[in-house]
């Protein structure tokens, strides 16, 4: 795993550890990029299920001005650490050490709200991210213009709208999707 572009290029990250954790892949990552490109610069980012931190950091090194890394597991957590000090971006980063659903839960409104959220929930786990979707936007914590992204197997039928999210447009690598989605426009009750 490595950064590929911005002030940390190159840079190679440590990688994930143990069974069933799933990178996203330089091919995904560098797409998700370049659909992001017009928004990251000084954009506040939101990393659920960032496992090694490898999509936040990205976004860091592309010029986001602070990133949030949400993640549960003491194993990713640590790797993730380790890769924040490895690039400098320590002071950019806020970690926090819970499920996406608590960290929603407890965060219902952010001093400034987030401008790109990106989620990888686990493949099997997508329900979670189906309903992490109908949380945000209901949320005070993103921008009204906030990009939300899921990540997902591409077989999976992601509904055009979760709660006040419409999906804006799908983009397909391979056995993986990524979907993008906004709030629905204030009193647009359409689907």
């Amino acid at each position: 795993m490595r950064v590929i572009a911005g002030s940390q290029k190159g840079r190679r990250l440590r990688g994930p550890q143990g069974p069933g954790l799933r990178p996203t892949s330089d091919r995904v990552k560098e797409a998700l990029f370049s659909i992001l490109a017009p928004r990251i610069d000084h954009a506040r980012f939101l990393d659920l299920y960032a496992g090694t931190g490898a999509i936040g950091i990205e976004a860091l090194s592309r010029g986001a001005q602070a990133a949030t890394f949400v993640e549960p597991h003491r194993a990713s957590l640590r790797v993730l650490q380790a890769n924040l000090q490895l690039c400098g971006l320590a002071s950019k980063a806020d970690v926090r050490a819970c499920t996406a659903a608590a960290f929603l839960k407890r965060q219902t409104q952010a001093e400034r709200p987030y401008d790109l959220v990106f989620a990888d929930p686990p493949y099997d786990e997508i329900e979670d991210g189906l309903d992490l979707l109908s949380a945000l936007g209901a949320s005070a914590m993103i921008a009204p213009d906030c990009l939300v992204v899921l990540e997902h197997r591409s077989k999976l039928v992601v509904p055009p709208q979760v709660g006040g999210l419409v999906r804006l447009r799908q983009y397909r690598y391979g056995d993986t999707t990524l979907s993008m989605f906004s709030r629905q426009p204030e009193g647009d009750h359409s689907p």
